[in-house]
């Protein structure tokens, strides 16, 4: 079934609210405008609009730009009220994890051996969380013995920490050899 063609601007921003809404999750401009059979431009102009709308409204929403498309959220001013209701189940990921997370992201795609180098403890435990979280994925194998699993984040990662892409990441200033490296220490 084709959708009739949005005939104003005030449709069309209403629309991409809509399907901002319902999607509860970042949706790329590409996306939105096979949705909405429009042109990405068109797309663009009504994210915009509606960016401004919701700004001059005092609206506790807001659009944001994260992991490659555009997301409807809450504003940070509001966030500890919804924290509240979410109570997440899931809990804050432990230090392990974070670090882990931290050293799969900066060297992806890295094996689990690579990382309990860096680490200088096993990590097996921690790599399930990741992957149970959606936070990592399995990114083939490495061509050497034993053809261990390769890991990188996801675009779940990216929503996590709200950043557009990978090249958001803060520099990384740590010492380039490993505790292996170090003699084990």
């Amino acid at each position: 079934m084709t959708a009739a063609p949005l005939p104003n601007c005030t449709d069309l921003v209403a629309a991409v609210e809509a399907v901002l809404f319902v999607a509860g999750e970042p949706i790329t401009v590409e996306a939105m405008a096979r949705v909405l059979q429009i042109s990405e431009e068109q797309v663009l102009t009504a994210v915009g609009a509606l960016q401004q709308r919701l700004d001059e409204s005092g609206s506790a929403l807001q659009v944001i730009a994260i992991a490659g498309g555009y997301q409807l959220c809450t504003r940070p001013t509001v966030s500890e009220f919804v924290a509240r209701l979410l109570a997440r189940e899931q809990g804050k990921l432990s230090r392990a994890a974070l670090e882990t997370l931290a050293i799969i992201a900066y060297r992806q795609p890295i094996t689990q051996p690579e990382i309990e180098a860096i680490r200088g403890v096993a990590c097996a435990s921690v790599l399930r969380t990741l992957l149970d979280r959606n936070l990592i994925c399995e990114a083939g194998r490495k061509s050497t013995v034993g053809r261990p699993i390769l890991y990188r984040t996801t675009q779940s990662f990216l929503h996590y920490f709200a950043l557009r892409d990978l090249s958001e990441l803060p520099p990384l200033d740590a010492p380039t050899s490993t505790p292996a490296e170090d003699g084990g220490a």
